[in-house]
Order: structure tokens, then C-alpha cells, then sequence
């Protein structure tokens, strides 16, 4: 346990015996410390601290949390507590009213168990991205009864705010220049992306982030950890959440999983979002992030020599930026 979650426990829990804390598994984002708790009473809540101090994303996600549960579209964990200037900021929530995908994904006997759950994740961002709002936004905090609090830009200037905020928690910067070719290939594109409509994203749809509930119909999915949120294209959020939940480090995963999160979404929204194929490519070179930022984190996951991850990564980041190129407009405006 560290001094900040030590502190923090009394705060967030004035009126319960704590027991025992639990791990909740590995965190690529080090400004913050997660960890369950079960209580002396044999109940259970999970404590978030921002232990570098920062609040901003302990009130983005306690906004969008008591939001979407107020709509009622995706189901989501209950906030117990939360205080974004406290020292340290923390957030508490309820257990998740379901089972981990992750879970439930590994123990799936086969192929159509896992397809089906991926179509349950399909038709969860559908449902999530039916909202629309005025403009593309920072999320900066909100309440139940007058809704999110953005701070409002086009939809470029808030993908490349993202983009820096993956830099900034990156584990490495060995791929410095992925980066900065992620944001020319942007830049470059800024005419059809600011074309994109404005839907609530969650931004890191992966299968430790959902949980299962279980319906007699069909599968349902819910989402936990929104401290990425923002307001956006919603095509991104698809492209990302395929990738995170069906592919490799640097390889596609079976088309019939990816494609089963695309026909859940069709499922419930009748369709990809408007103009996916279009702005797709420069979603996958936005993503190619997620490993250049963290390299050395993949390289103990996968237990490969850091030259050759370096080598391969490089060279599916020219295969991305290749399509990109590839997928260039009559007029030009859409390139790398």
C-alpha cells in the first residue's frame, strides 16, 4: 500500500473497516494507483488515486460516470466518492455489475462464444455514440442535472491533444518520431477530420476495461475506467477499441473477431459512423501510439529483444502511414 492510497482510505471510506487491499492487475498508466478493497462488513469497492496530484482526469471520469449511468445507455460501476482537489485526488466507485470480459473472453469454449461477446462490445459503443453533441470538447468535469462540462475545440486540435496526452504517459520515448509523424499525418488530414461528427468516446475500450452482464436476449457489455473520455469521432473509438480488443503488436488478429465488434455496432447503429471508411486510416496511425509510447513495456510482455519490437513496430507504422497516402482524396487534402 502506498502513503497516498494510505491517506486516502479514511477519506473515501469514513464509516467502513477496511480488511485487505487487492491488486487489480497490471497499469500502463503510472500517474495513477488502483486498488480494491474489501471491507470488514465483506463488501468490496475499488479506489483510484492520482498520485502525481493531477485531478483533471479523477473529474473527467466522476463526470462521465454519473452521466452515462444517468442515461442509462451502458452500464457502468456507481461512484461512492470521489474529490478531484483532495490531496491526493481520488475516486471511489462500486464494483462492476457484471463479470470481466477478460474473463469471460479466456473462458470461452469457442469461436462463436467470443464472437458474440465482441458483438456485445459493438453494440455498446453504438449505444454510446447514439448522443450527439454540439462540438468536438475536452471533457473537464459536469454534473447529473446539466450534463458534461467541455472545453470546446475542433475535432484536429482534440485528437492532438490526445495524441500528447499518450506522450506524456508513455513509459519511453525511444520512438520520439512516431509521435511527431502521427501528428503530421493529422495535421495533414485536418479538412475531412473536422468533418467528423461529435459523439462521448470512452477512448481505451479494452477487454480489462468491460464487463459482461448477463441477458436472456443478447450479451451486454459495460465499460469501466473513462479517465480518457472525451467528446469526438466516434469512428475513432471503433478503430481503437477493434485494435485493443483483436489484434497483436504488430499484426491483425482473425478478421471474424474484428469484424464482429464493426457488426455489433451496425447491429444497434445501423451502420459505421458516418465517414469511417475515410477517416480510418489516420485512426490507425494514432494508434500505432499505444505501442511506440510503450515500448518497453511490450517488450516484457512479449519477451522479445528490444531491437527487433523497434524494427517491427517501425515498419507497421510505415504500413499505416502507407494507406494513409494511399486513401488520398481527388483534391489532395487527404494524405500523410
Amino acid at each position: 500500500m502506498s502513503d497516498a492510497v494510505e491517506a486516502t482510505l479514511p477519506v473515501a471510506f469514513p464509516d467502513r473497516a477496511v480488511e485487505e487491499l487487492v491488486g487489480v492487475g497490471p497499469s500502463w498508466n503510472g500517474g495513477n494507483e488502483t486498488v480494491g478493497v474489501d471491507f470488514a462488513d465483506g463488501g468490496r469497492a475499488y479506489l483510484k488515486v492520482a498520485i502525481e496530484g493531477d485531478g483533471s482526469r479523477i473529474a473527467r471520469e466522476r463526470a462521465v460516470l454519473e452521466h452515462v449511468r444517468a442515461s442509462g445507455t451502458v452500464p457502468v460501476p456507481k461512484v461512492l466518492a470521489a474529490d478531484s482537489d483532495a490531496d491526493p485526488p481520488f475516486l471511489a466507485t462500486a464494483p462492476a455489475p457484471g463479470r470481466d470480459l477478460l474473463d469471460v473472453y479466456a473462458a470461452a469454449e469457442d469461436d462463436p462464444e467470443r464472437v458474440a461477446l465482441l458483438r456485445g462490445v459493438g453494440r455498446t459503443l453504438a449505444a454510446l455514440h447514439e448522443g450527439r453533441f454540439g462540438s468536438h470538447g475536452e471533457i473537464v468535469g459536469g454534473r447529473v442535472d446539466a450534463g458534461l462540462e467541455l472545453e470546446t475545440a475542433g475535432w484536429t486540435d482534440v485528437l492532438l491533444a490526445t495524441i500528447e496526452r499518450t506522450r506524456e504517459i508513455g513509459t519511453t520515448d525511444r520512438l520520439a518520431g512516431h509521435f511527431d509523424a502521427a501528428i503530421d499525418c493529422v495535421e495533414a488530414n485536418r479538412s475531412i477530420l473536422d468533418e467528423a461528427p461529435a459523439a462521448l468516446l470512452h477512448g481505451d475500450v479494452a477487454k480489462p476495461n468491460a464487463f459482461v452482464v448477463d441477458e436472456a436476449a443478447e450479451t451486454q457489455v459495460g465499460l469501466i475506467d473513462w479517465e480518457l473520455a472525451h467528446v469526438g469521432d466516434p469512428a475513432r473509438d471503433l478503430v481503437r477499441a477493434r485494435d485493443q480488443l483483436c489484434n497483436d503488436f504488430d499484426s491483425e488478429g482473425p478478421a471474424r473477431f474484428g469484424d464482429a465488434v464493426y457488426a455489433g455496432y451496425r447491429e444497434r447503429a445501423g451502420g459505421l459512423p458516418e465517414g469511417f471508411e475515410t477517416r480510418a486510416p489516420v485512426y490507425r496511425v494514432v494508434r500505432i501510439l499505444g505501442r511506440s509510447g510503450f515500448l518497453d513495456q511490450w517488450e516484457t510482455y512479449l519477451d522479445t529483444p528490444m531491437p527487433e519490437l523497434v524494427e517491427r513496430i517501425d515498419a507497421e507504422l510505415e504500413r499505416r502511414l502507407a494507406a494513409v497516402r494511399a486513401a488520398e482524396t481527388a483534391d489532395g487534402s487527404h494524405r500523410a
